[in-house]
């Protein structure tokens, strides 16, 4: 069985298409989001689009959003995804592919390059030898959320970062323990952060979330 869990936080605009999306995938059997306590429309349309929706009464960030739905899961098989991806959501089935014929423990999606300017790499390039500093293993899509991994791989990286530390921590405690990881070029498209007062927000959140992340796996063991 196979378990899509999609934190969402004010995603009404896209929430519905990527459930559509991802229900249409005939091995996908149970979609579970997590309304991180949003100001809008996203839990209704999710429950209209066929999702389980746990409602969350206070914004507990992506990491709790995750942890939350984590008990809801009945799957062997578990598929990690943003609920901003619309219809970009079928996409899935092309990270489902490596762990479902046993060539990945995880894998990983990687976007097409962005549209429009963001910042200028230094969340992601901090992520990127974070991850190769403590594992050894060099990725190039170090913060992507959409993620597939067996319930052994599961349980091993729970419960989830803080925040947008989320992935990186997950990646480090993969690797660590010598899972097989495999990123996979998609097409999968999301709300893209510009050069404006919020995408800057956005992306110190993230360079502080990376840092705390990177720091508690310091004290969690060596580097390899």
């Amino acid at each position: 069985m196979i378990s899509v869990l999609i934190p969402a936080h004010n995603e009404s605009q896209t929430v519905a298409a990527t459930v559509d999306a991802v229900m249409s995938i005939p091995q996908v059997q149970q979609v579970v989001v997590v309304d991180d306590a949003s100001s809008d429309q996203t839990a209704s349309l999710a429950e209209g689009a066929g999702a389980e929706v746990i409602r969350l009464p206070a914004n507990r960030g992506k990491g709790g959003a995750l942890n939350a739905g984590l008990p809801h899961l009945r799957g062997d098989i578990i598929a990690l995804i943003d609920a901003d991806l619309g219809e970009s959501a079928h996409e899935l089935a092309i990270l489902l592919a490596p762990v479902l014929e046993g060539r990945a423990d995880m894998t990983v999606a990687r976007f097409p390059r962005a549209r429009t300017k963001g910042g200028f790499g230094l969340v992601k390039g901090l992520a990127r030898k974070g991850i190769y500093y403590y594992t050894g293993l060099l990725v190039q899509a170090p913060l992507s959320g959409q993620r597939v991994m067996r319930r052994q791989v599961l349980n091993v990286v729970i419960p989830f970062a803080s925040g947008y530390g989320v992935e990186v921590g997950m990646t480090i405690d993969v690797a660590r323990r010598g899972f097989r990881v495999e990123e996979v070029e998609t097409n999968m498209t999301h709300h893209e952060t510009g050069r404006d007062l919020r995408g800057w927000i956005h992306r110190g959140r993230q360079f502080a979330h990376v840092v705390i992340t990177l720091a508690r796996r310091w004290k969690s063991g060596a580097p390899a």
